[in-house]
């Protein structure tokens, strides 16, 4: 019985992540979901539930390093241990780096707690159990987290970040069979971008990414699913993604010129 823990599971792909594990898997998954947000979370829950799937809701802020090991704590005192751990919680953040004022800096500090730190506190308080069932590990990066995005200064460096922390673990794990999988969505049908940061560290109630071609985030949810029960290194979800790792190493301009034509017309610097 397979017993999972998804952060971020309040809303978008963490929530569509856990509905679509719970369908699958039926009365055998033991689900454990995460976020700030309680009453979205029993939503949630409400949903995975009446699809059989047993269901563990644990209030989270993964910024709060007592709350990460308080949620694997309560994980295995409920389950008996943990097969997977989906980091998936995030911030957004658009703005350009000229236009943040130093005293409004430390949102910086605060989407770095929560994209990268929360990540490795969650991972570092479940290891021991990972190592025991020989588990998965997911990290849910971003295109960002590959290639500079202009306007996305902290969001970019936390999501490069927690590529390393996750590459360098995955090498670290190679022989205890815990396997860890990197997931690297682009522009997908969530409302993130919407609440995340502006330049005073507010949520922006806007998008400064064009999103005409949005991936739908039923498509997303199923491509880490896929890639998590696979154990595959990565999963890069669109094909100027697959394109722009490889065409950075030879034309680095070409693929900032790209970067830059995702970006809103009234987001880019004048």
């Amino acid at each position: 019985m397979p017993r999972i823990i998804i952060t971020g599971a309040s809303d978008g792909i963490g929530a569509e992540m856990a509905r679509q594990l719970a369908h699958t898997h039926h009365e055998q998954l033991q689900l454990v979901l995460a976020a700030r947000d309680a009453a979205k979370l029993q939503a949630v829950a409400l949903e995975c539930r009446a699809a059989k799937a047993q269901v563990l809701v644990v209030r989270t802020d993964v910024a709060d390093q007592a709350q990460c090991r308080a949620l694997i704590a309560q994980t295995v005192q409920a389950f008996g241990g943990i097969d997977c751990l989906i980091n998936n919680a995030g911030i957004s953040a658009h703005a350009m780096l000229a236009d943040v004022s130093a005293e409004h800096l430390q949102w910086y500090e605060q989407l770095m707690r929560v994209n990268l730190w929360g990540s490795v506190w969650c991972t570092h308080a479940a290891l021991p159990h990972l190592q025991a069932s020989r588990g998965r590990i997911v990290a849910v990066s971003s295109l960002a987290g590959l290639v500079g995005v202009p306007a996305r200064t902290a969001y970019s460096a936390s999501k490069f970040a927690m590529v390393g922390f996750f590459e360098a673990l995955r090498a670290e794990l190679k022989p205890s069979g815990v396997s860890v999988t990197l997931a690297y969505p682009g522009v997908v049908d969530t409302r993130i971008r919407y609440h995340g940061y502006n330049a005073q560290g507010q949520a922006a109630g806007v998008s400064g990414l064009k999103e005409d071609n949005a991936m739908p985030v039923s498509e997303c949810a199923h491509l880490i699913i896929r890639a998590m029960h696979a154990r595959q290194r990565e999963v890069v979800m669109t094909t100027k993604g697959k394109l722009g790792r490889w065409i950075k190493l030879i034309a680095p301009g070409w693929v900032e010129n790209m970067a830059l034509a995702a970006v809103k017309q009234d987001s880019r610097p004048h």
